[in-house]
């Protein structure tokens, strides 16, 4: 005779962190963010990351289980915020408008952000040992597909003709330049706010006269 069915044990409601976990995990984190981009992985430690935090390192490994969980949880953020201004190329916009857009989003992000840039290029260097499954399950799939958009632009007219892939990486490499050389950038143009204008301009006017069709 068949068992009675029994009803499955019902599931613990995961318990929501406090404010203050909430507080001490954001202080760990952009901690790490300061000690990461300057040292890289392997030469950060986590006292240095408990010392930028302020508090202690028993406090700290409460938080997160080691130096690895802290870089992964940075390099997922990143990778979320990194690709959300390619995300927005929108197929029903003004191709140029669109690309320049994607630019000004790019330099922007390089004006805000430089420290996160830094961390990404430093990973990227070393090799992305635990940032490549990202690079190949969303950023790579997104890279096709945008290259696709703007290919198709391109074949219409509405776009000079580029190779597109080359234009998309060329777009990093001149917008990140801004955030991962901050340092140098800063000596040889002094007035921050006067440097960012030029370059936001400048920028602009480079991809404008490739990417506007002639005639």
């Amino acid at each position: 005779m068949p068992a009675p069915s029994e009803k499955p044990p019902e599931k613990t409601p995961e318990k929501k962190p406090s404010r203050i976990q909430i507080r001490n995990r954001k202080k760990i984190i952009d901690a790490a963010l300061d000690v990461f981009s300057q040292h890289g992985f392997r030469g950060a430690t986590l006292d240095q990351i408990a010392e930028a935090a302020g508090m202690s390192k028993p406090n700290l490994i409460y938080y997160f289980d080691g130096k690895e969980a802290i870089h992964v949880a940075l390099l997922n953020a990143l990778m979320t915020e990194w690709l959300d201004p390619l995300r927005e190329l929108d197929a029903e916009g003004d191709p140029l408008e669109e690309i320049l857009g994607y630019v000004r989003r790019k330099m922007e992000m390089s004006r805000q952000f430089p420290r996160e840039s830094r961390l990404f290029a430093i990973e990227i260097i070393q090799g992305a040992p635990r940032m490549l499954p990202h690079l190949e399950s969303d950023l790579k799939p997104l890279f096709d597909e945008k290259c696709a958009l703007i290919a198709g632009w391109m074949n219409a007219g509405k776009l000079a003709p580029q190779d597109p892939q080359q234009l998309v990486m060329s777009i990093w490499a001149l917008t990140q330049h801004f955030a991962d050389f901050d340092t140098q950038v800063r000596v040889l143009v002094p007035d921050e706010t006067a440097g960012w204008k030029a370059a936001n301009a400048h920028v602009e006017t480079i991809f404008r006269a490739i990417l506007t069709p002639k005639g």
